[in-house]
């Protein structure tokens, strides 16, 4: 596959400059977090893609997967967390995620998020694939949203904090293999400036644009991510990409997620024919990890030719339905849909990324100077597959662990930048259907490298994209849709290689063709890098 260094024709020298110790790339739960644990020790400054509320934190609904109740403990969290990365999560970054959480969720209440509660104690809900009820959550099901609320005031009050929204991030600055800043292009000022820090942390969130059907908000294109790979990072483990159970699917509307707290509970799936089918797939029934679940529902689709299942709510009390799910029930409102007397359609879509940046435990990757967290991340909590409510947990953990450490070795000395230039070998080309070229992408990844996967499948759309980066790859954008596209290629690429490769069934990882797993020759992370 062919990379420019960079994307654009650059002279550092004649570029506008900020300057800061630390630069954050993400406005969502881990940027924040990390943002803010770096400030105890340095100048920090984080950016946004676009506008704050603009990334996955702030549509996150289910809760954060805690062990704070009587009835739980770190050991518990850890064994299902453990179980339903079937075999890939690394046991010390799991350990560290269950017993640091209670910690960082303290801290958030300290900062004033107002958890959900019954008769003045914390109320815990459960999801797929826990052993205990140990989701705790915040306005129902905006849990997300609350914490992203305290989290810019927290980091909105900070002194040490600058904050600038809708700067896209273009590719990283670097060199001798140290990261010295960023290329940004000012969607305010349409201009391009760079970002010179001492030390950088990609919480970019994560790629699931790069499916026809996702949950993800428009950002979720993973810049990071084909970024961090022009550099030189290591990447990991990029063929598993989970693909929720239950996103919204009527003509017309975003795939919105319906969380899997509405089957935690009480709902039930049925097919077109009204009939419940979940518990001839597995013994939890509509509880079961979210790709058996995923797969369940693609199994019932093809047996009644339709393009959907439904959740029925319908016999769970109205009060507490209203009560727990207040914006699900708004948006599907929108939509014509009473929740408390309506099935849902529903159908599964692209949702969350195991895979990414190799990291550490305190966040750093093999290239100097770089830090990641959060989605854009693969710290080894997840390893196959997610166990619910972790992500957000995750954040908290692994962000703050990241600012601490990329706070503290800062250093006194200040930055050289180094006066240099790029002009790359590429064409500007008169005649260019971006959203086409997007569109085709998003189609192939869903059609080929999706819930289910085989090897003609995956040949095909490897050969595709490689087509496509011929051309693209090697031309002169000076937008925004341009530049993006070219990351989306670069990552569509290296998850349909990487799963290609893994000749197995694993957690999210299902191959029509292998649909066995293989512990003895696969029972290891891929590893992919520049």
């Amino acid at each position: 596959m062919t990379i420019p260094e960079y994307l654009i024709d650059f002279n550092l020298a004649h570029l506008p400059q900020l300057k800061t110790d630390v630069l954050v790339i993400g406005g969502g739960v881990a940027g924040l977090t990390s943002g803010l644990a770096a400030s105890r020790y340095a100048k920090v400054l984080i950016v946004a893609k676009g506008e704050l509320d603009e990334n996955a934190s702030s549509d996150a609904q289910g809760g954060i997967a805690v062990a704070l109740s009587k009835t739980d403990s770190w050991k518990l969290h850890l064994e299902d967390t453990l179980i339903c990365g079937d075999g890939l999560s690394d046991r010390d970054a799991v350990e560290l995620l269950v017993r640091e959480g209670p910690r960082r969720v303290d801290d958030l209440i300290k900062k004033g998020v107002n958890f959900d509660q019954v008769k003045g104690e914390i109320n815990f809900t459960k999801e797929g694939a826990h052993s205990r009820r140990r989701i705790i959550h915040a306005r129902g099901d905006a849990t997300g949203k609350e914490l992203e609320r305290v989290l810019l005031k927290e980091a909105r009050k900070n002194p040490a904090i600058r904050i600038i929204k809708n700067l896209f991030f273009i590719d990283l600055l670097h060199q001798n293999s140290e990261i010295f800043g960023i290329l940004v292009f000012d969607k305010v000022k349409k201009k391009i400036e760079t970002i010179i820090a001492k030390k950088v942390i990609l919480a970019t969130g994560g790629a699931g644009q790069l499916y026809q059907e996702t949950t993800n908000p428009s950002v979720s294109t993973g810049d990071g991510l084909a970024a961090a790979y022009r550099t030189g990072a290591v990447l990991s483990n990029l063929e598993f990409f989970q693909f929720h159970p239950t996103a919204l699917y009527l003509a017309g509307t975003p795939r919105f997620l319906i969380s899997e707290s509405v089957r935690g509970e009480g709902a039930i799936l049925v097919n077109k024919r009204g009939k419940r089918f979940m518990q001839n797939y597995h013994q939890l029934a509509e509880l079961a990890p979210r790709d058996i679940v995923s797969r369940a529902i693609l199994s019932e689709m093809k047996k009644t030719r339709s393009n959907c299942v439904y959740l029925d709510l319908t016999f769970l009390n109205r009060e507490f339905v209203k009560r727990r799910f207040p914006n699900i029930r708004r948006v599907c409102s929108d939509y014509g849909l009473e929740v408390t007397r309506d099935l849902i359609p529903v159908r599964p879509a692209a949702h969350y990324f195991m895979g990414g940046i190799k990291t550490d435990l305190n966040g750093r990757t093999n290239v100097k100077n770089l830090y990641a967290c959060g989605e854009t991340a693969e710290t080894g909590v997840h390893g196959a597959n997610r166990l619910a409510s972790n992500s957000l947990l995750e954040c908290l953990v692994f962000g703050y662990r990241a600012g601490v450490n990329a706070g503290k070795s800062i250093g006194k000395k200040d930055i050289k930048v180094p006066q240099i230039s790029f002009s790359g070998d590429r064409e500007k080309r008169k005649h260019f259907d971006l959203p086409d070229l997007k569109r085709s992408l998003r189609v192939l990844m869903w059609r080929n490298a999706g819930i289910e996967r085989e090897k003609t499948g995956l040949e095909e759309a490897t050969k595709k994209i490689c087509f496509w980066q011929k051309y693209a790859l090697r031309t002169l954008f000076t937008t925004v849709n341009g530049w993006e596209i070219q990351g989306m290629l670069i990552t569509a690429l290296l998850i349909a290689e990487s799963a290609l490769k893994r000749q197995e069934s694993r957690g999210a990882h299902f191959r029509l063709d292998f649909p066995e797993k293989n512990d003895q020759k696969w029972r290891k992370d891929s590893i992919v890098s520049r």
